[in-house]
């Protein structure tokens, strides 16, 4: 485990140990869904900064990956009800130096953004046949 972020959960209590863990994997996927991941060769002014918006979509969109239709049970268990809850992660991470912050990052910039229960819910449908759970008479 890392310390730093165990020092973050007994600082802020809010959010467990998994859901800084896993905004840290978020933002390595973000910044490859948007093909800005840092290497050794590039130029150091390349810019691979992701928005908060940005950053915001990719950790639904790690989260549908990762734990499918229980997407939304995980988030409110650790939670993660806002896109303000993910920024609050974000700058609690910062704070302890597990994420840097680009002259541009502001809290604000995870205010509000969309409904974060209906992003986990919305590409998934249950849809029961007429045989399921029926027995032939």
């Amino acid at each position: 485990m890392d310390p730093k972020i165990l020092e973050l959960v007994r600082e802020d209590p809010r959010y467990p140990y998994e859901a800084y863990e896993f905004l840290c994997d978020a933002v390595s996927f973000t910044q490859e869904v948007l093909g800005r991941i840092p290497e050794e060769t590039d130029d150091p002014d390349t810019d691979y900064h992701v928005s908060g918006e940005e950053l915001a979509r990719g950790c639904c969109e790690l989260a549908l990956q990762e734990f499918g239709m229980m997407a939304r049970v995980v988030f409110r268990l650790w939670g993660i009800h806002r896109t303000d809850d993910i920024g609050n992660i974000v700058f609690n991470l910062i704070r302890a130096e597990r994420l840097c912050q680009s002259e541009r990052d502001e809290p604000e910039d995870f205010h509000d953004l969309f409904d974060v229960e209906r992003m986990l819910t919305e590409e998934f449908e249950l849809v029961l046949g007429d045989s399921l759970g029926r027995s032939e008479r």
